[in-house]
């Protein structure tokens, strides 16, 4: 690649691929030999890898993160009534899984540092929630481009409330607090193994994280659409959430190079954050580890900065240009709040390439690119 002729990819799947086609050949092959499609030996291999990479008593993996989430809030017993709280400026996925498993979704505000749910707009939500007649279930903070919400505060808040919390880290797998990986920070956690996540797959993929063996019984119920002794039996309403085993034979290679990638994402958001300069960087809080999922940061007169940096080949993307409080189909669960920061978020938020295989020459370009539209 030349400074002249960039040909640089958003995300770089190509180049892991690569590295480690060979493995994942092999690995796909073992799968096929085997004829075990759903639910093989593998799925069963990763779920215990996935557990001990966390530090979380049990992990069970699914069909993607959105039905991680549904899962997650089945087994915690969600249903019409019930109010969950989570954050408005984020994927849909978020508040989808609420509505898909019988609750009221009550959005909650950013904040401008973080660009993570905000403690003090949860304590407001909760109490428009009550006036609207709704119970308060649970709260689903967003780990927003691979880094962890405040879950001190928010769990503190919660359990005043008598609330549980659901950790939405669909985009934060591997990144940690202090010594606690995500997957050990709430009730249950869920994450995805969509493809341009931390750790994805080559498909839809997700999983479940909880230290509860009581919790864990009934994921395993509710993933094979509520199934009881067996499949035959089903003794609760359920989904079909299971992953297929080639996906899970996929992610197992791509462990082996995870620790590896997360130190390099690090890298690449160190050198991002020291060298482009008018911009306003996610704010990282001491003691917290980024998955950097993606890199994101608050720049003025988006719309001429993409302009300029696609005419020298840069990729950028809009994470996210419209809050959920805004999008069609859901305005009916925001009537009377207001979410000044997601909307001023929405407006500047800019996302460069960032990947663990960014090479030094093409980051200095789209730094360089990036200073001289800013400038």
């Amino acid at each position: 690649m030349t400074q002249n002729n960039p040909n640089i990819p958003f995300i770089d799947l190509a180049a892991q691929q690569k590295l480690l086609r060979p493995q994942i050949e092999a690995a796909i092959s073992k799968v096929l030999d085997s004829g075990h499609y759903i639910m093989g030996q593998e799925v069963t291999d990763l779920e215990a890898k996935l557990a001990e990479f966390t530090g979380a008593k049990h992990a069970l993996v699914c069909s993607s993160g959105t039905s991680a989430l549904v899962l997650a809030m089945m087994v915690l017993g969600v249903k019409k009534g019930d109010a969950v709280f989570v954050p408005t400026f984020t994927f849909i996925a978020t508040a989808e899984a609420v509505i898909l498993a019988g609750g009221t979704p009550v959005m909650v505000d950013v904040r401008k540092d973080t660009f993570l749910m905000d403690d003090e707009d949860l304590k407001k939500a909760i109490l428009w929630a009550k006036e609207q007649g709704l119970t308060p279930k649970l709260v689903v903070p967003v780990d927003l481009f691979g880094l962890a919400a405040d879950y001190d505060k928010i769990s503190a808040i919660a359990k005043e409330n008598g609330m549980q919390v659901v950790c939405d880290a669909c985009q934060s797998f591997g990144a940690a607090v202090g010594n606690k990986r995500i997957g050990t920070l709430g009730a249950i956690s869920a994450t995805s193994f969509f493809p341009a996540k931390p750790l994805g797959c080559y498909g839809d993929g997700g999983a479940l994280f909880t230290d509860s063996d009581e919790n864990l019984e009934l994921m395993k119920s509710f993933r094979v659409h509520g199934m009881g002794a067996d499949r035959y039996e089903n003794v609760r309403i359920g989904i079909n959430g299971r992953l297929d085993t080639i996906q899970a034979a996929i992610l197992l290679v791509k462990m082996t190079v995870l620790e590896d990638e997360l130190k390099k994402r690090d890298e690449v958001a160190a050198k991002y954050r020291e060298g482009i300069k008018k911009a306003i960087h996610q704010h990282i809080p001491q003691g917290y580890k980024s998955a950097w999922a993606q890199y994101s940061m608050l720049v003025e007169n988006r719309d001429k900065v993409q302009a300029a940096l696609k005419e020298k080949g840069i990729p950028t993307m809009i994470y996210y240009p419209l809050p959920i409080h805004r999008q069609k189909a859901y305005e009916m669960f925001a009537i009377g709040r207001e979410f000044p920061v997601s909307d001023m978020l929405s407006q500047k938020i800019l996302s460069v390439p960032m990947h663990p295989y960014l090479d030094s020459e093409t980051q200095g370009y789209i730094i360089d690119a990036m200073n001289s539209t800013l400038a």
